[in-house]
């Protein structure tokens, strides 16, 4: 498959936490389209079995703020009262060196953010749960969190679904099969502009 245009470019995914984005981003990076993971920072610790520099580049608190001070970042967004997450702009020079596409898991805010900063250069996504009581099953599901934390995501889960429409694409995830096939299609198009 011969692909023009991958430098330069970027796929934005984004859905509220628990919408499956970070599924959907795995399956398309082994489906052989020249993208590669922009890993984010966050200033929060890891969970499980998170691995620095693999899963997030994790900063803490003052080395996140060091980063804006120091105009580091591409874009970033306070999500939490000191929980920062944001894209280093070294982490989109570092992949486009190697003639591929960026391509972003982030939040709803972070993704308006980065297509405000590339433009026609980016394609973004919005991954949209079937509905608030599947999000929470999943979230539940994941077994990482507390209620009140849990609580605090489905909160700010509505409030990201109203922001939906500025997306270029809307992948609905109630069968994750065709969810990956319409999200790989959609990327593959992006890519062959």
């Amino acid at each position: 498959m011969t692909l023009l245009n991958a430098k330069g470019k970027a796929v934005i995914f984004s859905a509220p936490s628990g919408s499956g984005k970070s599924t959907i981003v795995r399956a398309l990076l082994e489906k052989g389209l020249p993208l590669e993971f922009s890993i984010s920072a966050t200033s929060r610790a890891p969970r499980g079995q998170e691995v620095n520099e693999t899963d997030y580049y994790f900063l803490g608190v003052e080395g996140f703020k060091k980063c804006i001070e120091n105009d580091e970042l591409l874009e970033w967004e306070e999500v939490y009262t000191n929980q920062f997450y944001g894209t280093l702009k070294s982490e989109t020079e570092r992949i486009w060196s190697n003639n591929k596409a960026v391509i972003f898991d982030v939040d709803v805010y972070g993704g308006l953010n980065l297509k405000q900063h590339f433009g026609d250069q980016a394609l973004t996504v919005f991954v949209m749960p079937p509905s608030i009581e599947e999000l929470e099953n999943r979230l539940i599901g994941r077994n990482t969190e507390n209620h009140e934390k849990i609580k605090m995501r489905l909160a700010k889960a509505k409030e990201e679904l109203e922001q939906k429409n500025p997306f270029d694409v809307i992948v609905l995830n109630d069968d994750l099969d065709k969810a990956i096939e319409n999200a790989y299609n959609a990327v593959k198009e992006f890519l062959n502009k």
